[in-house]
């Protein structure tokens, strides 16, 4: 990669990091669904008339809308409502690496190597760690909300990855459109009509700002810029940028939050990332000898001609 796409894969990861900090002041502002439900309507207006029509079918934006939108983001925010640390919510998501490969593994039979098995124990070791930390400091079944929309977003990248949309900025918008009604719905029903209208009557320039932050340069400015990426290098090449979102997340909490890292959740995090790191990897597939070597007159002899596979 080129110095500037190394720059841009290292801020995208930067925002995605500092994201988790700003969801934390935002639900300050806000209740947990009627703030996802915002995000997802200031990255869907204006930008739904400007991207263009949908480059592909609308079941995949639905699926992947309610999916990622209302399922993910419905559980990781009201978990970080109810007491999950911003710059451990960073790293517990990454999980979804694993669940990827095992939702991929169940249906669409993609076989996982034994380093990503082993990458994927190694993970899941991490995430047992980190559980450890977090009962002994916070809520348990917070910690199982975030895990449960790590879960759903490994779910969301399998159905993308049969969308295969051609480009990512259009699919991420028009996904966009889809959870705003549905988390307003749930918002209405949980949260209450009265805690909505209080939190949209006091509305001040940081909370609209927490709202801008995770819908424009998250989600429209992120989303945007690691698809470019993506169109110019290979996946492999790009994907292990994302390792560094739990560090700039873990980071951010502790200097603007003032979140404390315990030595056992260095250790999860250690763990964790570097499992979903081995587990990321992509085996080099073999070349047939046959095929690699160039063509050349080959003579006859006694000898039977192997066959090329």
């Amino acid at each position: 990669m080129r110095p500037t796409h190394c720059a841009l894969a290292v801020l995208v990861a930067a925002v995605w990091g500092v994201n988790f900090t700003v969801i934390e002041i935002g639900l300050d502002h806000f209740p947990p669904l009627l703030f996802s439900a915002l995000r997802f309507l200031a990255a869907a207006l204006p930008a739904v008339f400007l991207v263009g029509r949908p480059k592909v079918a609308w079941k995949w934006i639905v699926a992947v809308g309610l999916v990622l939108g209302v399922a993910k983001f419905g559980l990781l925010f009201v978990g970080m409502d109810a007491g999950m640390p911003a710059g451990l919510s960073s790293l517990v998501l990454q999980i979804q690496a694993v669940f990827t490969a095992a939702i991929a593994a169940l249906t669409l039979g993609e076989r996982p190597s034994r380093v990503r098995l082993l990458g994927m124990l190694i993970a899941l070791a991490g995430i047992a760690v980190a559980a450890v930390d977090e009962g002994a400091s916070g809520p348990l079944g917070a910690f199982a909300l975030v895990v449960g929309a790590a879960a759903c977003w490994g779910a969301s990248n399998v159905l993308t990855r049969k969308a295969a949309p051609p480009d990512a900025l259009n699919f991420m918008v028009w996904v966009s459109t889809v959870p705003v009604l549905p988390l307003l719905g749930l918002s209405l029903l949980t949260e209450g009509p009265s805690r909505d209208l209080a939190a949209l009557r006091g509305l001040d320039w940081q909370g609209a700002g927490t709202v801008l932050y995770v819908a424009w340069v998250t989600t429209v400015f992120g989303f945007g810029a690691w698809g470019y990426l993506l169109r110019h290098h290979p996946a492999s090449t790009v994907a292990p940028f994302s390792l560094l979102v739990p560090v700039f997340g873990m980071s951010s909490a502790f200097l603007f939050l003032g979140e404390p890292v315990s030595p056992l959740r260095w250790c999860a995090a250690a763990l964790l990332v570097g499992g979903v790191g081995l587990a990321s990897l992509t085996p080099r597939r073999r070349v047939p000898e046959a095929a690699s070597a160039p063509a050349t007159p080959t003579v006859r002899t006694p000898r039977p001609a192997s066959r090329a596979g």
